[in-house]
């Protein structure tokens, strides 16, 4: 979220900052907004010092305009709340704004490419998909799925369910063990603030599973990704100068109804409503944020460089990063199949935007300041199994199991 005072300074530079965010932000409705809130803040203000003048006297004749003052200032309080949530719902749509190194464009063909990594293998054969490796003993069951739950779902079996299992142990491992990450095992259901503060509400509603509950004012939503309650974990906190930085994982099932995906990549595991991934999570000093999300970025890739499987990474433009976003780098992985490169990670820095709005800060040697948060898939773990099951298959359908992951495979070769 924005500050206030930075947006009343900056107002034309930031107008062009958010128009780089594909944002057309409406300076005229933000200083009518601000300055009716802020006028009635301080007719408010002025009437509570004249209550309380009124209080230390002891003419009795005090009394009754003691009492009127009173009406007056409560309802212009509530003038005040209404004034305040009108300006809200402009401030809480407002997106990020792109660091200066971030290339400057509308969507993904203005994305800069930063490096490409392993080689890319010929196959002697047509390589299969993976839902048609899976088809070869059904695996991977889209079609009792889709009596289960509907499209976009998938049943894993057999050997494909523990690939999946071994998977994200591989990758917990690696991110506790080397990185020094601090696994959680989290809530999968958590409330509207706790999606407020991560920037999932209100814009992106329409991409979010509620769940209903009887006799409950509060609403409550399936996470979209365990970025949300990772980040949150410091929510209304003020935290000492020596924990930070702060780094989580976690390994958990994200539930999204890809409401602007209509008609994309409807075949396979790519975009589902249910999926598995492993978040990683960040919690720095915003000086930091950089050097943090390189970090990141570099823990990320270890897993597929240990898996032996080509990727490249990309620097997003202005137009194409998440709402949340100052800075964000793809991974993308080689999917034989479609003889290309697809997204298996973002990893982002988020500045000190979230920290606004979920109350994150920590005690600095200038007082108390915002912290600065970063997240990244460490991966998502379906997309990493279709990279692993198109690049490593054989010939005979079989699936070649990497050396890494032989010991959380009950040490097969292949599957």
């Amino acid at each position: 979220m924005h500050n206030n005072k930075d947006l009343r300074k900056n107002l034309e530079n930031i107008k062009k900052k958010l128009k780089d965010r594909n944002f057309d932000f409406d300076i005229s409705l933000f200083q009518n907004l601000d300055e009716n809130n802020r006028k009635l803040i301080s007719k408010k203000e002025k009437l509570e010092q004249e209550k309380k003048l009124l209080s230390k006297s002891k003419d009795k004749n005090n009394f009754e305009k003691s009492k009127e003052i009173s009406k007056e200032i409560s309802k212009i309080s509530e003038d005040q709340i209404i004034a305040q949530n009108k300006l809200n719902k402009l401030l809480h749509i407002l997106p990020n704004l792109a660091l200066e190194d971030v290339p400057i464009g509308k969507d993904e063909r203005s994305n800069k490419l930063i490096e490409q990594f392993g080689t890319i293998k010929k196959f002697s054969f047509k390589p299969k998909s993976h839902v048609d490796i899976g088809l070869k003993n059904n695996d991977i069951d889209f079609e009792t799925s889709s009596k289960l739950s509907g499209s976009r779902f998938v049943v894993l079996k057999n050997k494909i369910a523990l690939l999946e299992r071994a998977l994200i142990n591989f990758m917990l491992d690696t991110h506790t063990l080397e990185f020094e990450y601090i696994e959680v095992s989290p809530p999968l259901i958590v409330n509207e603030d706790v999606m407020f503060g991560t920037g999932q509400l209100p814009k992106f509603e329409e991409d979010q599973f509620q769940i209903k509950f009887e006799n409950s004012d509060q609403r409550k939503f399936l996470i979209p990704t365990a970025e949300v309650v990772l980040t949150n974990l410091v929510r209304n906190s003020l935290i000492d100068y020596n924990q930070l930085p702060q780094r989580y994982v976690a390994a958990t099932p994200c539930f999204r109804k890809e409401a602007g995906s209509y008609g994309k990549d409807t075949k396979g595991m790519i975009r589902q409503h249910q999926f598995q991934k492993v978040e990683l999570v960040s919690i720095v000093e915003p000086k930091n944020c950089n050097a943090e999300l390189e970090r990141m970025l570099s823990c990320a890739k270890k897993i597929l460089e240990k898996l032996d499987i080509p990727y490249q990474i990309v620097l997003l433009s202005s137009g194409d990063m998440g709402f949340s976003a100052e800075k964000t780098y793809d991974i993308e992985a080689w999917i034989p199949s479609e003889n290309k490169f697809r997204e298996i990670s973002s990893c982002s820095s988020c500045g000190t935007f979230q920290a606004r709005r979920m109350g994150a800060k920590y005690k600095s040697q200038n007082g108390n300041e915002f912290v600065g948060t970063l997240n990244g898939s460490g991966l998502a773990v379906g997309r990493l199994m279709i990279a692993l099951l198109e690049n490593n298959q054989n010939e005979d359908g079989s699936v070649t199991i990497p050396n890494v992951l032989k010991k959380y495979m009950n040490n097969l070769d292949k599957i």
